[in-house]
């Protein structure tokens, strides 16, 4: 089955994190808390939202970051 993610959304969490690879990590690993059962920090509009789209949700309202450690240690 393909899940298809809101591209509004998408495209909001890219003004927030221009960086593709860092954006699909970011939305990885915050996903899989989600999974493991953290609460999502956005008001979930729908009764089965997607994971990914509530990631991104999160990332467009800044409640969410990337942190890129460039000491390369």
């Amino acid at each position: 089955m393909i899940k298809k993610m809101n591209v509004e959304l998408l495209e909001a969490a890219k003004h927030r994190v221009p960086n593709i690879s860092v954006l699909i990590n970011l939305v990885s690993k915050r996903s899989r808390q989600l999974i493991a059962g953290q609460r999502p920090m956005v008001k979930v509009e729908s009764r089965q939202p997607e994971l990914e789209d509530i990631v991104l949700k999160e990332t467009a309202d800044g409640k969410i970051m990337a942190e890129i450690d460039l000491s390369g240690e």
